[in-house]
C-alpha cells in the first residue's frame, strides 16, 4: 500500500553555505503537479529542479544542474519513502561552494527524502465506482447505509420506476455495502457493473 501527503510539506537546509528548500504536495495529474512546480519556484533563485509521480506517470527536471545530479534524486526520494501522487521542488541558492555531481545528488536526494521522511502521510485507498437503481421507497435505506461504508455519491437520477445512484467508495468496502444493502431492501436493490475507480 502506498501513501500520498495528507498537506504541503516542507523543509529548508543548507549545504556548504548553498540553501535548499524542499516543498512537497498531493498532487493528482500531471497538469497539478506543474502548476505546483510553477507556483512554488522561485524565480530569483539559482536553480529550481524537481520531480513528480503519479501512478506509472513520472517527469523530472534538474533545471540547470548537471544532468541526473537533482531531478532523478527528487524521484528516487519520492519512491524511496513510499509516495505516490506526490510532487516535490527543491529550490536552491547556491553559496558560492561547488558541491560536485555526488554532492549535488545527496543534496537534493537528501532534502526530498527528509522533507517527505518528516510529512504527514495519508494511504492511497483502491476506490471502486458502484451503479445502483432502487424503488423510491428503499431510498431512505440506500441513503442510510452510505456513510458507514465510506461511499460518496457521485450521481443520482429519478425515473418513472425509482432512482438510479452511482456512488464511490473504497474497493474494502463495496461487497459489506452491497450486502447490507441486500438485507435492508428484501433483495430489491440492483446493482450494475462498476466501473474501476482507480485509488483516492
Amino acid at each position: 500500500m502506498t501513501d500520498t501527503l495528507a498537506a504541503p510539506a516542507s523543509l529548508q537546509t543548507e549545504v556548504r553555505h548553498s540553501r535548499f528548500l524542499a516543498q512537497a504536495a498531493p498532487v493528482d495529474t500531471p497538469d497539478t503537479a506543474l502548476s505546483f512546480v510553477a507556483g512554488v519556484s522561485d524565480p530569483a533563485a539559482t536553480h529550481n529542479c524537481w520531480a513528480y509521480r503519479i501512478g506509472q506517470d513520472y517527469r523530472s527536471s534538474d533545471d540547470g544542474e548537471p544532468a541526473g545530479t537533482a531531478g532523478r534524486p527528487i524521484l528516487a526520494a519520492i519512491d524511496g519513502q513510499g509516495y505516490d501522487r506526490v510532487a516535490v521542488v527543491v529550490t536552491r541558492w547556491f553559496g558560492g561552494i561547488k558541491l560536485g555531481a555526488g554532492g549535488l545528488v545527496r543534496a537534493y536526494g537528501g532534502a526530498a527524502a527528509e522533507c517527505l521522511r518528516l510529512a504527514t502521510r495519508r494511504p492511497l485507498v483502491p476506490m471502486v465506482e458502484l451503479a445502483l437503481s432502487c424503488a423510491f421507497e428503499d431510498l431512505g435505506a440506500v441513503h442510510a447505509a452510505l456513510p458507514a461504508h465510506a461511499a460518496e455519491k457521485t450521481g443520482e437520477s429519478f425515473h418513472a420506476d425509482g432512482a438510479r445512484l452511482s456512488l464511490r467508495l473504497p474497493a474494502a468496502q463495496a461487497e459489506a455495502l452491497q450486502a447490507r444493502l441486500r438485507d435492508g431492501t428484501r433483495d430489491r436493490v440492483r446493482f450494475h457493473p462498476p466501473v474501476s475507480g482507480g485509488t483516492h
